[in-house]
Protein backbone atom coordinates (compact mmCIF):
# COMPACT_ATOMS: atom_id res chain seq x y z
CA UNK A 1 0.00 0.00 0.00
CA UNK A 2 1.56 3.38 -0.99
CA UNK A 3 2.31 5.93 1.69
CA UNK A 4 0.60 9.31 1.42
CA UNK A 5 2.88 10.95 3.95
CA UNK A 6 4.59 14.12 2.79
CA UNK A 7 8.34 14.48 2.80
CA UNK A 8 9.83 17.17 5.03
CA UNK A 9 10.41 19.36 1.98
CA UNK A 10 6.81 18.94 0.81
CA UNK A 11 5.54 19.72 4.30
CA UNK A 12 7.63 22.91 4.38
CA UNK A 13 6.16 23.95 1.03
CA UNK A 14 2.60 23.34 2.22
CA UNK A 15 3.24 25.39 5.36
CA UNK A 16 4.77 28.20 3.27
CA UNK A 17 1.67 28.32 1.07
CA UNK A 18 -0.63 28.31 4.13
CA UNK A 19 1.37 31.12 5.74
CA UNK A 20 0.96 33.19 2.56
CA UNK A 21 -2.78 32.47 2.52
CA UNK A 22 -3.05 33.70 6.13
CA UNK A 23 -1.18 36.91 5.28
CA UNK A 24 -3.53 37.44 2.35
CA UNK A 25 -6.67 36.69 4.38
CA UNK A 26 -7.77 33.76 2.25
CA UNK A 27 -9.95 31.98 4.78
CA UNK A 28 -11.64 29.51 2.44
CA UNK A 29 -8.36 28.08 1.19
CA UNK A 30 -7.07 27.84 4.77
CA UNK A 31 -10.22 25.93 5.76
CA UNK A 32 -9.42 23.45 3.00
CA UNK A 33 -5.82 23.02 4.18
CA UNK A 34 -6.99 22.36 7.74
CA UNK A 35 -9.73 19.99 6.52
CA UNK A 36 -7.00 18.01 4.75
CA UNK A 37 -4.87 17.68 7.88
CA UNK A 38 -2.81 20.84 8.26
CA UNK A 39 -2.64 21.69 11.99
CA UNK A 40 -4.53 24.97 12.51
CA UNK A 41 -1.76 26.28 14.81
CA UNK A 42 1.09 25.59 12.37
CA UNK A 43 3.52 28.49 12.05
CA UNK A 44 6.38 29.92 10.07
CA UNK A 45 10.06 29.81 11.01
CA UNK A 46 9.55 32.75 13.40
CA UNK A 47 6.76 30.93 15.21
CA UNK A 48 4.00 33.09 13.73
CA UNK A 49 0.82 31.02 13.61
CA UNK A 50 -1.70 31.35 10.81
CA UNK A 51 -3.88 33.27 13.28
CA UNK A 52 -1.04 35.65 14.17
CA UNK A 53 -0.37 36.40 10.51
CA UNK A 54 -4.04 36.93 9.69
CA UNK A 55 -4.43 39.17 12.75
CA UNK A 56 -1.30 41.19 12.03
CA UNK A 57 -2.43 41.79 8.46
CA UNK A 58 -5.92 42.91 9.53
CA UNK A 59 -8.05 40.03 8.21
CA UNK A 60 -10.88 39.82 10.76
CA UNK A 61 -12.91 37.28 8.77
CA UNK A 62 -9.89 34.98 8.44
CA UNK A 63 -9.14 35.36 12.15
CA UNK A 64 -12.75 34.43 12.90
CA UNK A 65 -12.55 31.40 10.57
CA UNK A 66 -9.30 30.16 12.12
CA UNK A 67 -10.73 30.55 15.61
CA UNK A 68 -13.76 28.47 14.57
CA UNK A 69 -11.32 25.81 13.35
CA UNK A 70 -9.76 25.72 16.83
CA UNK A 71 -6.82 28.12 16.52
CA UNK A 72 -5.32 29.18 19.85
CA UNK A 73 -5.99 32.94 20.27
CA UNK A 74 -3.07 33.24 22.68
CA UNK A 75 -0.37 31.32 20.80
CA UNK A 76 2.69 33.55 20.89
CA UNK A 77 5.48 33.66 18.33
CA UNK A 78 9.20 33.20 18.94
CA UNK A 79 9.43 36.83 20.09
CA UNK A 80 6.70 36.22 22.72
CA UNK A 81 4.19 38.38 20.83
CA UNK A 82 0.50 37.53 20.92
CA UNK A 83 -1.99 37.91 18.07
CA UNK A 84 -3.95 40.59 19.95
CA UNK A 85 -0.80 42.65 20.57
CA UNK A 86 0.00 42.39 16.85
CA UNK A 87 -3.49 43.56 15.92
CA UNK A 88 -3.23 46.45 18.38
CA UNK A 89 0.16 47.42 16.92
CA UNK A 90 -1.28 47.44 13.39
CA UNK A 91 -4.46 49.30 14.38
CA UNK A 92 -6.70 46.45 13.23
CA UNK A 93 -9.64 47.39 15.44
CA UNK A 94 -12.00 44.77 13.96
CA UNK A 95 -9.41 42.03 14.55
CA UNK A 96 -8.97 43.17 18.16
CA UNK A 97 -12.74 42.89 18.64
CA UNK A 98 -12.81 39.34 17.20
CA UNK A 99 -9.89 38.24 19.40
CA UNK A 100 -11.43 39.80 22.51
CA UNK A 101 -14.71 38.03 21.76
CA UNK A 102 -12.72 34.77 21.53
CA UNK A 103 -11.29 35.39 25.00
CA UNK A 104 -7.75 36.40 24.02
CA UNK A 105 -5.56 36.93 27.09
CA UNK A 106 -4.73 40.62 27.38
CA UNK A 107 -2.05 39.90 29.97
CA UNK A 108 0.16 37.45 28.05
CA UNK A 109 3.10 38.07 25.79
CA UNK A 110 5.72 40.78 25.44
CA UNK A 111 4.36 43.36 25.33
CA UNK A 112 1.05 42.21 26.75
CA UNK A 113 -2.11 43.21 24.94
CA UNK A 114 -2.77 45.83 27.60
CA UNK A 115 0.74 47.26 27.23
CA UNK A 116 0.40 47.31 23.44
CA UNK A 117 -2.90 49.17 23.73
CA UNK A 118 -1.23 51.85 25.85
CA UNK A 119 1.89 52.01 23.64
CA UNK A 120 -0.13 52.49 20.47
CA UNK A 121 -2.93 54.68 21.86
CA UNK A 122 -5.65 52.08 21.53
CA UNK A 123 -6.83 51.58 25.11
CA UNK A 124 -10.39 52.38 23.96
CA UNK A 125 -10.42 48.98 22.24
CA UNK A 126 -10.04 47.22 25.57
CA UNK A 127 -13.00 48.89 27.24
CA UNK A 128 -16.29 47.15 27.70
Amino acid sequence: MPSHALTQEQTQRVVAVAVDLAREGRAEELREFVAHGLPVDVGDAAGNSLLMLAAYHGHADTVRALLRLGADPDLRNARDQSPIAGALFKGADDVVAVLREAGADLDSGTPTGREAAVLFGRTHLLEG
